[in-house]
């Protein structure tokens, strides 16, 4: 039986991790199913090079971004470097950014800063904007409502509270799940909550893999494991929710309509 199609709307492709087996890890995840894939920027120099990627592998996009973790770096000549790589036809969105007080690797002030300068940034290219927040709900809620009407966003690899998901719903974006849904049963009323047509799933490979993966490098080609739960959670057949994940992906990131 073919495998439905599916989106990746968030994996890091060009992560070290992937340096030794790439077009391997590529080859398994179309075998699977896997049609299309946005690999995420943390800074300007991994942004260049999934731009590269992007331009040599159909199917695949990248994003252009300053990582939270990397807030520490933030200058008016790093966010120069992300708004010209932004320009490149291959980018689709701008981040990941946002904010991470569970980690801290960066001062929250820096933080801040660097993450409203890219909401300004998405809002003046009118493209989309990919949020990572971890234990920053009530900052990056206040965020996203003062960003209301004037961009689009993402929470990737959804774990937080129901005020953040509240607001970013609200505020009309999307909300994405990882394989954490296969192991944190938790995530399952957020699951539940999200409007199908704002729904996303990612692997956010090589990090987190799902069950039954658990404990090994994660790829695109698992993504369908993240389906399937999501659809047992919310009572529909996978199938179903590999269409409606699809043209969600496309629609946020404005590839317009699926070619089957």
């Amino acid at each position: 039986m073919t495998p439905p199609l599916l989106f990746d709307s968030h994996l890091h492709l060009t992560a070290p991790r992937f340096d030794d087996d790439r077009d391997a890890v590529l080859e398994a995840a179309r075998a699977a199913g896997i049609a299309e894939m946005v690999s995420i920027a943390s800074s300007p120099e991994d942004a260049a090079e999934a731009i590269a990627l992007a331009r040599s592998e159909a199917g695949v996009w990248a994003t252009a971004g300053l990582h939270p973790h990397e807030a520490g770096r933030t200058s008016a000549a790093l966010l120069d470097a992300v708004e010209r790589l932004a320009g490149a036809q291959e980018v689709v969105a701008i981040g990941e950014t946002g904010l991470d007080y569970r980690y801290d690797n960066a001062p929250r002030e820096l933080q801040r800063s660097n993450f409203q300068a890219h909401v300004e940034l998405a809002a003046s290219l009118r493209l989309p904007i990919v949020v990572h927040t971890r234990e920053a709900d009530d900052d990056t809620s206040e965020v996203i409502r003062d960003a209301r009407g004037k961009v689009t966003g993402v929470l990737h690899c959804f774990s937080a509270g129901e005020a953040l998901l509240r607001a970013g719903l609200d505020a009309g974006w999307y909300v994405s799940f990882s394989g954490l849904v296969t192991f944190v049963p938790e995530l399952a009323d957020a699951v539940r909550e999200v409007p199908l047509d704002r729904l996303l799933i990612e692997t956010d490979a090589p990090y987190l893999a799902p069950a039954p993966k658990r404990g090994r490098r994660n790829e695109p080609a698992f993504l369908h494991y993240t389906c399937e739960k999501v659809a047992g959670i919310r009572g529909l057949e996978p199938a179903e929710v590999a269409a409606a994940t699809r043209a969600n992906a496309r629609r946020f990131y404005r590839l317009g309509e699926a070619v089957t």
